[in-house]
């Protein structure tokens, strides 16, 4: 219905949660963004997510705390779009895009919808160019490709927002000048949360090449479910229309899930795996999927969810879900970081699928994939020397498994092991595996 001129109903009758229901009304379009009228002249935002024969559906994305069934409802017959422009960069917004850092509003005469699209399959062009991230155990195991979308998994006290971080500080693109523009996509962050990032964003001096959308735990769910759109129809511009290479960070995708589940559950519909809606992964899709490179554009978008994996069930239907999707993951482990390792990335279970494409001769090393893979398999091998230990003890192992659980050590507390703010080359990283690896040889 794009391009029909404004209605106004008050047809409100009923409040179910974060959502409204509009009795019988004609003109209006899926997807199509209203204004809600209250009795003391404040004004919500919302977005049709259902039309039925009876009535429509409107998720408020401010909340429905004073609407009653005399508010007056305003249909836009448009969707919903951002107003895009390069004056983005260096701004903090709320999760609706509204100025939350002192300066003016967006303005644009450009208004691009929200909901976006996946990139044409034709048109890709797949990840394949090393980014640096300066952390060892990405770089050289879990190496990420520019275009990629790899998901952290993490859980409840475990540093993910640090390293989520240190990420938007050190990494780039091996072999380039040009800074990653970062846009932050934070989803139902504490107010200590939120600070430590903007903190982390200005001590780094990275505001000015940055766009920062917050939704924080007190907002209202139904922005939750925006403002990751909102980034990426950010993101997208910057890169596909201005020619920029973006890195964009979305925290935390559980938040985003459970206001999709307090949604799904306000419709009444049939729940699916623990709760969640059906189409869980095919929303969740709707976000992975618009990140990438296009063949004949300069720009790029890197992608890096981060979800916090409930009881640090890998097989929970959110991490599930996301393996499904994405191009591999970054796991975080709670027995790492007990010990006092960060960051605690576990190697094991973690994965980069386009590693091979962006590492070897004239991008890493001839020899980078030779020693992740001994890494990796040494590394596996001291994991079950530890276990072998708690059954015979240590006195019954031969003097090369002996090694072997050394390795093990050494690889957590050297390899593994590094500060928040130490960045490595990646000609460090490499010599300091093959330093392990001689050790054992």
């Amino acid at each position: 219905m794009t391009g029909m001129a404004e209605v106004e109903y008050e047809s409100v009758f009923r409040i179910h949660g974060p959502l409204i229901f509009a009795g019988k009304t004609s003109d209006v379009g899926l997807g199509d963004v209203v204004r809600i009228k209250v009795r003391d002249g404040d004004e919500r935002l919302g977005q049709v997510i259902e039309i039925r024969k009876e009535f429509s559906i409107i998720q408020v994305f401010e909340g429905t705390m004073g609407i009653d069934k005399s508010s007056s409802i305003i249909f836009s017959g448009e969707p919903m779009k951002f107003p895009v422009t390069s004056d983005m960069v260096g701004r903090i917004l709320d999760g609706k895009g509204a100025p939350i850092d002192g300066g003016p509003n967006l303005t644009s005469e450009l208004k691009i919808e929200v909901r976006g699209a996946p990139i044409n399959p034709v048109l890709r062009d797949p990840p394949r160019n090393f980014i640096q991230t300066g952390i060892s155990a990405i770089d050289g195991m879990l190496t990420m490709a520019q275009g990629q979308k790899l998901p952290i998994f993490s859980g409840g006290g475990l540093p993910h927002n640090q390293l989520a971080a240190q990420l938007t500080r050190q990494s780039k693109v091996l072999g380039s000048d040009e800074q990653f523009v970062v846009i932050f996509s934070g989803m139902g962050l504490t107010h200590e949360d939120a600070d430590f990032f903007i903190r982390e964003f200005r001590r780094a001096d990275i505001m000015d090449h940055s766009v920062i959308f917050l939704n924080k735990g007190n907002d209202p769910s139904g922005e939750r479910l925006l403002t990751p759109r909102l980034a990426l129809t950010a993101a997208e511009y910057l890169a596909f229309d201005l020619g920029y290479h973006i890195l964009v960070i979305l925290v935390d995708m559980t938040n985003y899930c459970e206001a999709l589940r307090e949604i799904s559950m306000s419709r009444e519909e049939v729940p699916g795996r623990r709760g969640y809606p059906g189409y869980l992964y095919t929303d969740l899709a709707t976000i992975y999927e618009r990140a990438g490179r296009i063949k004949g554009k300069k720009g790029s978008i890197t992608q890096i969810p981060i979800l916090s994996m409930p009881d640090f069930d890998i097989t929970h239907p959110i991490p599930d879900l996301t393996g499904f999707i994405t191009e591999g993951q970054i796991t975080l482990s709670p027995i790492l970081a007990n010990k006092g390792i960060y960051p605690p990335i576990d190697v094991l279970p973690s994965l980069s699928r386009f590693m091979t494409r962006a590492i070897g001769l004239g991008k890493t090393g001839d020899d980078h994939i030779e020693i992740a893979n001994k890494l990796y398999s040494t590394y596996a091998r001291g994991r079950e020397m530890r276990e072998l230990v708690l059954v015979i003890g240590k006195e019954a192992l031969s003097s090369n498994e002996r090694r072997v659980l050394q390795f093990a050590e050494e690889f957590e507390t050297k390899f593994i092991a590094q500060d928040p703010y130490e960045e490595r080359k990646i000609e460090d990283t490499l010599k300091l595996g093959q330093e392990l690896l001689s050790n054992i040889e």
